[in-house]
């Protein structure tokens, strides 16, 4: 029922003129759920408030709830005709009346971490983009036909939203902007092990992919109550820069069972690393941060190592925010473990002094869809110096595409091996004093035959060629301003 409703909403959207591409599908659907799990989760609390005789106040005023003036019903619990909005009076209640309304909860927060907090930032940054009011009362209709009361309805919403998800970062070059491929993340998981009780952390969240399956992860060993507040409250944080992937990370987690998440929208990258103190670090830090991008000189003043590379800036952040002992599974550009710039050598320089970098998996290409660029993740733990690093070659022995995904089963042998870093035809060790103390080389160069597994692909090539035209012609302008 629940997949037919999303079918059915996503066919409304495709036919409205203020909509055009799946990430406008996505973030329409985000608002519009939201308010229904809002008004689901608000009859849930005053329910419960009654039968324990207390009294409950509502978040959302009377007028502005779901009940009131998306689907009010009649006696017999069916939509009353005679009250509900269509057309032009819809449009109007929703960008004149409503969002206004939903917006001033920023203000009236106690902190940043209540959902009076989330649903002002939320309805801050984005906007009602659906110009029909009949498109708008039809897909209404259909989320309204959508329950979030049982644990069975909340994991079947999660994975129906986590493939809307999926479309939507396949729809765009930069795919891997918006989704990680879920059996990545789980395998990234496996091999950090998180507990009860650590805190994990996300500095460039998106979608808060990584957050949602280390929830899943841990769900099933809470085993108490406190447990279970645990995971609700003092767990999961992230943070995200852009406002449709903040939108999107909030009602993930929501899916996934998180009321209020701690999800902070801001750039992460213009925090001062020497502002970062104990209480702001976490046990375990997950991430996949965005590479190519181009940081402007005062955020690289933020960092030790300057550099424009956006991956760059992320590492740095990423090893001053873990605490001492934690662990740590960073997706980034294959070509950072060989390139020669001065940021390069440096960064892995610090990364080897700083950490213990005890893992290295090299993934196939085309493990991001649409992302163009070949990968790899290090698995580092913070506190001493790395002493010898594992490496694994993953070759799923297929080419990987849209119709040939990566799956949790290529990745079985990995998780395994990795656990005694076993050497085998696609594993083996390198000793920390046998890297070159100049350049700091990381590539990955399996010694069963020497093959160099790790080569550049014209794509990554032609890119770095264009950010280096820009960065030219950046400078160039500088010049002639002086002139």
């Amino acid at each position: 029922m629940f997949e037919q409703a999303f079918k059915n909403i996503d066919d409304v959207l495709h036919k409205d003129a203020g909509c055009s591409s799946e990430l406008d599908y996505t973030e329409q659907t985000s608002w519009l759920l939201f308010l229904k799990y809002l008004d689901a989760l608000e009859h849930e609390k005053a329910t419960m408030a009654k039968l324990e005789g207390r009294k409950y106040t509502h978040i959302i005023d009377k007028p502005y709830r779901w009940e009131s003036w998306a689907a009010p019903k009649d006696a017999s619990g069916k939509l009353d005709h005679k009250k509900v909005m269509v057309g032009d009076d819809l449009t109007r209640f929703v960008n004149e009346t409503l969002f206004p309304y939903l917006q001033q909860f920023k203000q009236k927060a106690s902190g940043p971490n209540t959902l009076e907090y989330k649903i002002g930032e939320i309805f801050g940054e984005i906007k009602n983009k659906i110009s029909s009011g009949y498109n708008l009362r039809e897909i209404i209709d259909h989320i309204d036909t959508l329950n979030f009361r049982s644990q069975t309805e909340k994991h079947e919403l999660s994975h129906l939203y986590e493939a809307k998800i999926k479309n939507m970062g396949n729809a765009g070059r930069n795919g891997g902007e918006y989704y990680t491929p879920r059996p990545l993340i789980r395998a990234m998981i496996a091999v950090v092990q998180p507990k009860i009780g650590e805190t994990i952390y996300d500095g460039a969240c998106g979608s808060a992919g990584f957050l949602c399956e280390a929830f899943d992860y841990m769900r099933p060993l809470a085993n108490k109550a406190a447990d279970l507040k645990t995971l609700q409250e003092k767990t999961f944080y992230g943070q995200e820069k852009k406002s449709l992937a903040y939108v999107i990370a909030i009602m993930n987690l929501i899916l996934h069972g998180i009321e209020a998440p701690n999800i902070v929208h801001t750039n992460t990258l213009a925090e001062n690393i020497a502002d970062i103190q104990e209480k702001d670090r976490h046990n375990i830090i997950l991430a996949n941060p965005p590479f190519g991008g181009k940081e402007r000189k005062e955020v690289q003043q933020n960092f030790t190592i300057k550099t424009g590379e956006t991956a760059f800036l992320f590492m740095q952040h990423f090893i001053k925010k873990l605490r001492a002992g934690g662990r740590a599974a960073v997706v980034i550009k294959n070509t950072f473990l060989s390139n020669t710039d001065n940021a390069s050598v440096s960064l892995r320089k610090m990364l080897l002094e700083a950490t213990q970098l005890h893992t290295i998996l090299d993934c196939p290409g085309g493990t991001f869809l649409g992302a163009g660029v070949k990968t790899v993740v290090l698995f580092f733990e913070k506190g001493a110096p790395t002493r010898k690093t594992w490496y694994y070659h993953l070759d799923p022995g297929r080419n990987m595409g849209k119709t040939n995904p990566l799956n949790d089963a290529d990745l079985a042998e990995f998780i395994t091996l990795q656990k005694t870093f076993a050497d085998s035809p696609k594993s083996w060790s390198v000793e920390a004093a046998s890297i070159d103390a100049t350049t700091f080389d990381l590539s990955v160069k399996n010694p069963d035959g020497g093959e160099v597994v790790t080569h550049r692909s014209p794509q990554d090539i032609m890119d770095e060629i264009a950010g280096l035209d820009a960065e030219s012609a950046g400078v160039l302008a500088d010049i002639r301003a002086l002139l």
